[in-house]
C-alpha cells in the first residue's frame, strides 16, 4: 500500500489517516497537523479503485458493502499498519485511527476485529450498514464520532447505528453533530479538545 510518513516528536502518539472515496494518502495529513502538530502521522492510500477513485474496500452499490472484500481488506490494512509499527518503532497503543467517510468505515472494521490492537479512533462521517451478530467487549476503546444531521450520503438512522455499535458494546463515545458530510472548524476544535482530554502525551 502507498503511504506517507510524517514523524512526530519522539514518543508522541501517531495518527493513521484514512481518506474518503476519491482521496489519497495526503488528504488528512493537514487535519492531523492541525489536531496536534507534535503527533506523528501516516497517510495510507486505499488500494481499491472504483470508477477511477481510491477506496479501501469494494461495494456492490451506494451503501451496500461487499462484505467478503471488506473482511479481506480490513485484515490486509491491519497487517500493513502493524508492519509500519515495526518499521517506525511505535506501539499500536499510541495509534489514533483518523478516518473520513470510507476511511472511517474501514477503521470501524479494524476496531471490530477480534484481535484489534487499536484503542483510539476519530471517525468522521462514518457509515457501517452491517448487522453486528455477536457482542464484543469494546470497553477499552475511546471513540470520537462526527456525523452530519443533513448528510446527503449517510442517513440519520445510519449515524445512530454507528453510535450504538460502539456504545452498546461498552466503548467510550464522544459524538458531535455537524451539518453535512464534512470536516469543518467545529470538528477540528472538538477533536482537539477530545485529544487533550485523553492525556496521550507522555
Amino acid at each position: 500500500m502507498k503511504y506517507i510518513y510524517n514523524p512526530g516528536k519522539e514518543g508522541m502518539p501517531i495518527f493513521i489517516t484514512l481518506h474518503g472515496t476519491g482521496g489519497d494518502e495526503t488528504n488528512l495529513l493537514p487535519v492531523a497537523e492541525v489536531l496536534n502538530p507534535d503527533f506523528g502521522a501516516i497517510g495510507i492510500r486505499g488500494n481499491v479503485i472504483e470508477n477511477g477513485m481510491n477506496r479501501y474496500f469494494k461495494r456492490k452499490a451506494e451503501g451496500v458493502y461487499d462484505m467478503e472484500d471488506l473482511a479481506i481488506r480490513g485484515q490486509e490494512l491491519k497487517k500493513f499498519i502493524l508492519e509500519l509499527a515495526d518499521k517506525y518503532n511505535f506501539s499500536t497503543e499510541q495509534v489514533i485511527l483518523l478516518g473520513f467517510s470510507n476511511g472511517s468505515n474501514i477503521a470501524i472494521n479494524l476496531l471490530l476485529q477480534d484481535d484489534n490492537p487499536f484503542k483510539y479512533a476519530m471517525l468522521l462521517a462514518p457509515m457501517y450498514p452491517v448487522e453486528i451478530e455477536e457482542s464484543k467487549d469494546l470497553s477499552n476503546l475511546e471513540i470520537f464520532l462526527s456525523m452530519g444531521e443533513h448528510d446527503p450520503i449517510v442517513p440519520l438512522s445510519e449515524s445512530e447505528r454507528v453510535i450504538n455499535i460502539f456504545k452498546n458494546q461498552g466503548a467510550t463515545v464522544q459524538g458531535l453533530w455537524v451539518n453535512s458530510h464534512e470536516i469543518n472548524p467545529q470538528v477540528i476544535l472538538a477533536g482537539k479538545n477530545w485529544l487533550k482530554e485523553l492525556k496521550l502525551n507522555p
